[in-house]
């Protein structure tokens, strides 16, 4: 089970799985989850049959305010958390009581759900719900109590409320409803991001693919294929010049190919599973017979790697499986139970309801979708640009990685349809549970060499539960636990000091134990990926001198980053 974990401001980090947020996003439910409802009457039921705890509880959350009201209170912000950076909240006895009071406050909360002992689900949904109205009350939120905001109103005469309030009605006037993270003006794809040169050789109604130009004299044999989300565009794995997962590998001597997903609008609201699958088949005959090599690795991210996953599982089943070299998957979930605070609120109602709505517009919003992330995060993604867009009226940052996250594409509604019902009933975790393209689906089945990676801060992907697939997978895969959350850890380029990962010799099927045995390592996974890679690509030859191939179907039509990217609908 994914067991809560520590976060940055002393509280529980919320975690996701992929049919809640599928169907927040459908229904337009991405906000927070305020009420705890039946969650919540069954707490009140059970400390009512506790009254020497709750009452233990309360003196000692009373005798805390008296000690901070006398100033001997020893209550502080967790290390990192940035709401209380201002000096003000230490130097002020005014702000440092208020602070300390909130605090506590959140402490005391966090107690009484652990009181109450309820089951997993429902405490998720409590505890859930609890800390997003602690999370949205925080004094940091509000400008009276708000030391740096008050400093703002003063040194500009109220300006900043007035830059502040033309964003909020900008922000509020069109989906998701969210602060805006990022100022995009700054960042061009194409320019700025995306740039690793290469050329689109195939293309499809469904994708382009793109082969990147080597940048050494010799090659490694065997391909790579980059299977990315279907939720934002593919270049999260070719960000930024030094930030590019796509040019680490060509500067090692891989070859590469990644797939860039066309953005699909109500026309394409058929496109399902098996289309995606097809997809990925298809991805590997146009590097085979490009590069003349009868195997290609394959990387899937997210939700690219539960299709990538799906598509190496046919192969097994038709007997073909030695056309892989190796699978990596990244922060990817094949099992979904327990799968973090969110996926307690699993509702089957709800989800038809949410896949009757996708159906009804032929897709599902990436917008929307972007409004539930920001939503499982609230205090990073939602309330930190309220104080730093709305109350400091100031402009967001221009970043790579949150200009990514903000271009969003849709998901066909057939596609919604089978992740939602996938998801709920956690078929790949049961050998022929799920059929594609007339073939059983047994993730057990896939012996190829794998590597698993995760980040240990994911609230999308729990690592917990991306080190499940360890047990899915036939062979031993090799996981690897990187620093940060979901997209970060991927992001992680050489030349971070702070940077680590942890590998261990074996795979217990209890995550805890394989963490209370890794070893940590410092550094990028990155180059401890690529050497894996290495080892299982074959003899080096020389670099090919032209991209794509003499037959027409291969024949390279544009440069990267291809058309598909630039897609909007």
């Amino acid at each position: 089970m994914a067991v809560p974990r520590s976060t940055t401001n002393g509280r529980r980090e919320q975690t996701s799985t992929l049919d809640t947020m599928l169907t927040d996003a459908a229904l337009g439910s991405g906000g927070p989850r305020w009420l705890p409802g039946a969650a919540g009457a069954k707490a009140t039921a059970k400390l009512g049959l506790k009254p020497r705890r709750v009452a233990r509880r309360a003196r000692g959350y009373g005798r805390e305010l008296a000690r901070i009201a006398a100033g001997r209170s020893e209550v502080a912000p967790a290390k990192g958390d940035r709401r209380f950076k201002d000096e003000a909240w230490q130097g002020n006895p005014a702000f440092k009581r208020l602070a300390q009071t909130y605090l506590a406050t959140g402490i005391y909360a966090d107690g009484l759900v652990d009181d109450a002992e309820l089951d997993w689900a429902d405490e998720q949904r409590l505890r859930f719900a609890v800390e997003n109205v602690l999370d949205a009350l925080a004094p940091t939120n509000f400008p009276a109590t708000n030391p740096a905001v008050l400093k703002a109103w003063i040194d500009s005469g109220g300006q900043n409320f007035v830059k502040g309030t033309r964003k909020f009605v900008e922000d509020m006037a069109r989906p998701p409803r969210v602060p805006t993270m990022v100022d995009t003006s700054k960042l061009t794809v194409g320019k700025d991001l995306a740039t690793s040169p290469g050329a689109v050789v195939y293309r499809t109604p469904v994708f382009e693919l793109i082969q990147y130009a080597p940048q050494t004299e010799r090659v490694r044999e065997v391909p790579l294929v980059v299977v990315p989300p279907m939720i934002n565009k593919y270049y999260v794995t070719d960000l930024a010049p030094g930030r590019s997962m796509v040019a680490h590998a060509v500067g090692a001597g891989q070859q590469v190919f990644a797939i860039s997903w066309r953005n699909p609008g109500a026309e394409q609201a058929d496109w399902g599973l098996e289309t995606y699958v097809t997809a990925v088949l298809e991805s590997f005959d146009a590097t085979e017979a490009i590069t003349g090599c009868d195997q290609a690795h394959a990387i899937g991210l997210c939700a690219g790697g539960i299709v990538l996953s799906c598509a190496v599982a046919h192969l097994a089943a038709r007997s073909e499986q030695e056309r892989v070299a190796g699978l990596t998957l990244g922060v990817c979930v094949l099992d979904n139970e327990h799968a973090g605070t969110v996926s307690s609120f699993a509702d089957r109602r709800a989800a038809a309801l949410a896949v009757a709505e996708s159906a009804r517009k032929g897709y599902l919003s990436g917008r929307a979708l972007a409004g539930v992330f920001a939503w499982l995060r609230p205090t990073d993604l939602v309330w930190n640009y309220w104080v730093n867009n709305y109350l400091l009226g100031k402009d967001p940052p221009a970043f790579d990685i949150l200009y990514w996250n903000a271009d969003t594409t849709n998901m066909p509604a057939g596609l919604h349809r089978d992740f939602v019902a996938m998801s709920l009933d956690n078929t790949l975790t049961q050998p022929g549970a799920l059929e594609l393209l007339g073939t059983p689906i047994d993730l057990g089945t896939i012996t190829v060499d794998s590597y698993v990676v995760a980040g240990i801060a994911d609230h999308i992907s729990p690592w917990q539960n991306c080190y499940r697939t360890t047990q899915l997978l036939g062979g031993e895969p090799r996981f690897v636990l990187s620093t940060s959350g979901h997209i970060a850890a991927m992001v992680n380029p050489p030349g971070n000091e702070k940077a680590s990962f942890q590998v261990a010799g074996e795979n217990p099927a209890d995550p805890e134990e394989w963490l209370s045995s890794a070893t940590k390592k410092r550094g990028t996974w990155w180059d401890d990926w690529v050497a894996w890679l290495g080892e299982r690509s074959g003899e080096e030859q020389p670099a090919p001198k032209a991209l794509g191939s003499h037959e027409d179907a291969y024949v390279p039509r544009e440069d990267a980053p291809g058309t598909y990217i630039f897609q909007t609908v």
